[in-house]
């Protein structure tokens, strides 16, 4: 009989006999038959086919209507592999307007997806989200904050350039109020960070209250979530973060799949759990913080997407990070040309949209994780 707290066989234990028995198929991140790594590159395939129609119907679909033959025209003649320009007006709508918009939704839509992958992995739970750890919340009080003040020290970006800083400040300071003798506990750091939230939303509304009317339907519209705002100077300015992220977080799969064994049992394999967890809540912060600087609020996309992958191909943090990330530019590419076109010509908020479908699936999440525990206690 195996404790909870015994490290797993093939560890400590098959090291002092010489042999390793074969994995179990139920191990986390293990393969679970030979058909799960074809499964996940069907997936992949088909998440990268649905991310390029998305793209397209996107850059074409608006009050100033282009062809998708058109859209691929201008872009081959960009790339120099031929086609042909548009008109100046053509031209102008989708270089300046319509691609930043879908090349900022697929960035940020990619960041808040594996975000939430890294979280869920970090939490060992399935309803863990970025915002957990308040990087959201402070996040929207640096951009709550630049607004009620008035703040213009770099021009257009001041707001964006607040709402980054913030974000980071406050997952810096609930990793160091959590900390305890050197150490940090889950539990701990999601009730610090429930804390900072409701400290943040009571920032939050004390600039609104001191806000005047202009500044407070500001601060409305960025809390809402959109990208409409969305230009070339902006993806630029979320991409390293992105992509630095981006590239980071699937190097620490293998040990999220170990770690997914429990805290002991990953520190008798020989993982650093306390470096680990710093090094994915830096990289969760990086993400969220920049997304959140350029989109505003936009909720549940990474509580939604790692969970729809992990019931689709498993728990196996190879695939489900970078699937996380690639699933995430998806909804969020979908969601703003639903948010574009469903009650054109207005444009609802994204923000509004993710919390209008995620609530319903969250509160189903919940009830199928409970029924499925038999109860919560």
């Amino acid at each position: 009989m195996t404790l909870p707290c015994d490290p797993p066989r093939g560890g400590a234990a098959a090291r002092d006999t010489g042999t390793a028995p074969p994995p179990s198929p139920r191990a986390p991140g293990g393969a679970a038959g030979p058909g799960r790594p074809r499964r996940a590159l069907w997936l992949a395939a088909a998440l990268v086919t649905v991310l390029l129609v998305l793209a397209l119907v996107s850059a074409g679909v608006g009050a100033y209507r282009i062809p998708t033959a058109d859209v691929l025209a201008s872009v081959q003649h960009r790339l120099g592999l031929g086609g042909a320009p548009l008109d100046r007006v053509g031209e102008s709508v989708l270089w300046n307007v319509r691609l930043p918009r879908v090349v900022l939704a697929v960035l940020v839509g990619a960041s808040l997806g594996c975000a939430g992958a890294l979280m869920q992995g970090v939490f060992g739970n399935p309803l863990a989200e970025p915002g957990v750890i308040g990087i959201s919340a402070g996040s929207a009080v640096g951009a709550v904050a630049a607004i009620g003040l008035g703040l213009g020290f770099l021009g257009n970006w001041t707001v964006t350039a607040c709402a980054f800083v913030a974000g980071l400040f406050t997952v810096g300071a609930v990793y160091l109020l959590s900390r305890n003798g050197g150490r940090t506990e889950v539990v701990t750091l999601i009730l610090t960070g429930i804390a900072v939230n409701a400290f943040a939303g009571a920032l939050i509304g004390l600039f609104v209250f001191f806000a005047d009317s202009g500044q407070v339907n500001q601060i409305t519209f960025w809390q809402l979530g959109s990208l409409a705002q969305a230009t070339w100077p902006k993806v630029l300015a979320v991409l390293p973060c992105a992509l630095a992220g981006l590239i980071a977080a699937p190097l620490y799969a293998r040990r999220l799949d170990l770690l997914a064994l429990g805290e002991r049992p990953a520190r008798h394999l020989g993982i650093d759990v306390e470096r680990l967890r710093l090094a994915l809540i830096l990289v969760v912060a990086l993400l969220t913080a920049a997304a959140v600087a350029v989109a505003g609020v936009i909720t549940f996309v990474g509580l939604l997407v790692p969970h729809l992958l992990r019931m689709a191909n498993g728990p196996g943090h190879r695939f489900l990070v970078p699937g996380s990330a690639l699933a995430g530019a998806v909804v969020l590419a979908g969601g703003d040309l639903a948010a574009r076109t469903v009650a054109a010509p207005a444009e609802l908020p994204l923000g509004v949209l993710t919390a209008l479908i995620g609530s319903p699936f969250f509160f189903w999440l919940l009830r199928r994780t409970r029924r499925r525990q038999g109860g919560w206690a």
